[in-house]
């Protein structure tokens, strides 16, 4: 269990928070490149880490995010028109840049230079993939752009998705490197999603539902190691590395592509939980890409023109008794994420974890929650640069493979989990 203190540190990530300045030494996730997807097109509002923002697109194709409000009086200036340029607010004509600049204020002559005072927070926003990526933090501590392989090989080969998640960043960032839940909650999903059927693994997965976890620390974060019983005494590995503050990469099963997630706040009580699918060395079929779009795998369904899944907690996820007690579904609830998101949401929005009663398979979260702790400590006390940050940390993969007994798996899978550009993933 957590003292609630260190339970707020790591759930609080506003402006000015330990956590929430942490966040801002990294390049988030902001937004799916196809929302902003053309020059002058609309502006997006967007909420991240506490603050409200406005994506805009110029008539050069910048993009940049935004303080939301007009500086004069504050209004909303996702009302404005965006032209030449920069967005105009509607009230009075005030306009911006994508920087936050303010380049015109129409009622004062120019020559007295009033709209050079003027400039609203704004942040860089690049395009990186299918993804818009926002650096939140101080300007002259900017690191270099993502490396995450997912969104650097070709378009064919990747699909990304976000739902939106109404519950902490933590709680759905701890799901993500839960391994052991997988033998129950997902059992009935392993050969019925056209995205995980037809692997071995997932016979160990229904087999041995008591797994044993072994975790060691990465430049990035961690290597979270679990094992269960395979065939004439091996081991089945699944080994799913977290890369902090929030990346985690699900095990592959079979030749599907490799998957995994970012857990973004948007505040302490709702965040984006943002899903990726690819394949290092061939491009997603059509028909693994209508599967994706279709909200099966990781992805979802959602409320037609939201980010919102279509099964939500306001129509209990769609729960079905029945299937749920025929074990078609183990939960009643279909569907891979929204499986994880029904339970990680009825915690409520942030779980108290001084209550909680820890065992053997937590150990993956035990650490991770330790190693958060321990750097977001040294960021805020000493400046020191945090795990993850650096590139070369998030050139990493996931990995299934089975092993002996004697083999550790951290020696044996050390060229399977690091990524290599047109080499395939290590799978079972």
């Amino acid at each position: 269990m957590l003292r609630k203190e260190q339970n707020d540190l790591l759930t609080q990530t506003g402006p000015g928070t330990v956590m929430g300045n942490f966040f801002r030494s990294y390049w988030l996730p902001a937004m799916l490149a196809s929302e902003l997807p053309e020059n002058d097109c609309p502006p997006v509002r967007l909420k991240l880490l506490g603050e409200r923002l406005l994506a805009v697109r110029d008539s050069e194709g910048n993009y940049g995010l935004i303080d939301e409000f007009c500086a004069h009086r504050g209004v909303s200036l996702w009302f404005g028109r965006v032209e030449e340029g920069g967005i105009r607010c509607p009230y009075h004509g005030w306009k911006y840049d994508v920087t936050g600049q303010c380049t015109e204020v129409p009622s004062e002559p120019a020559e007295n230079g009033y709209c050079k005072k003027i400039k609203l927070t704004g942040y860089k926003l690049i395009k990186v993939g299918d993804v818009l990526w926002t650096y939140m933090g101080p300007p002259d501590q900017e690191p270099p752009p993502p490396a995450w392989e997912f969104a650097t090989v070709p378009a064919e080969q990747s699909f990304t998705s976000k739902r939106l998640q109404e519950c902490n960043w933590l709680q759905a960032m701890e799901g993500g490197i839960d391994s052991s839940h997988v033998s129950f909650l997902h059992g009935g999903n392993l050969e019925s999603d056209p995205l995980f059927k037809g692997a071995k693994g997932n016979e160990y997965n229904r087999r041995d539902k008591a797994p044993v976890f072994e975790v060691a620390e990465s430049a990035g974060g961690l290597w979270i190691g679990v094992r269960r019983n395979a065939e004439e005494g091996n081991y089945y590995w699944r080994i799913t590395p977290w890369v902090m503050p929030c990346f985690t990469m699900v095990p592959p099963r079979a030749d599907h592509p490799l998957h995994g997630h970012f857990w973004i706040p948007i505040d302490d009580e709702t965040c984006w939980a943002w899903s990726y699918d690819y394949h290092p060395t061939r491009a997603l079929t059509d028909y693994e890409r209508a599967a994706m779009i279709e909200g099966k795998g990781i992805h979802v369904a959602y409320v037609p023109g939201t980010f919102r899944p279509a099964a939500n907690k306001d129509n209990d996820y769609l729960i079905d008794r029945a299937a749920q007690k025929a074990g078609i579904t183990y939960s009643g609830v279909e569907g891979i994420a929204m499986q994880d998101a029904s339970l990680q949401e009825s915690m409520g929005p942030i779980v108290d974890r001084t209550k909680e009663n820890l065992v053997g398979t937590d150990n993956g979260i035990i650490m991770a929650r330790n190693r958060l702790l321990r750097a977001a400590k040294a960021h805020a006390e000493k400046g020191t640069v945090p795990p993850g940050v650096d590139p070369e940390h998030q050139k990493v993969r996931s990995a299934a493979l089975v092993l002996a007994p004697e083999q550790p798996y951290t020696q044996a899978a050390k060229e399977a989990l690091m990524a290599k550009p047109g080499v395939r993933q290590t799978s079972v």
